[in-house]
């Protein structure tokens, strides 16, 4: 799992440091880490709407392949039962074009 963060925001919440006679300031330090744990839970709620967002868009797309794939099957379907049917169509068309326009 190297592609998951080792800090989440409670881990840096209940975080106890050490007290030293020359160390930083415990309030700038509260207040940095305050700042890093809202800056994780925008992170989570940004990674959660995302994720949500991609099921929906792969839901939408699984949809759209079957019907691609009934729509290409009623078109296989049609085209196999009138390819005669269509020629004639036009060969008729062909012959009455051509009594129209002697006249």
């Amino acid at each position: 799992m190297a592609n998951q963060p080792k800090l989440s925001a409670e881990l840096i919440y209940k975080k106890e440091f050490n007290i030293e006679f020359k160390g930083y300031s415990i309030l700038e330090v509260d207040t940095m880490l305050d700042e890093i744990i809202t800056d994780y839970q925008i992170f989570q709620n940004q990674i959660n709407a995302q994720m949500s967002m991609i099921d929906a868009l792969q839901r939408s797309n699984s949809a759209l392949q079957n019907k691609i794939i009934e729509l290409q099957g009623r078109l296989d379907a049609s085209a196999s039962e009138n390819p005669v049917q269509q020629t004639d169509i036009l060969r008729r068309l062909a012959k009455l074009e051509q009594e129209i326009y002697k006249k």
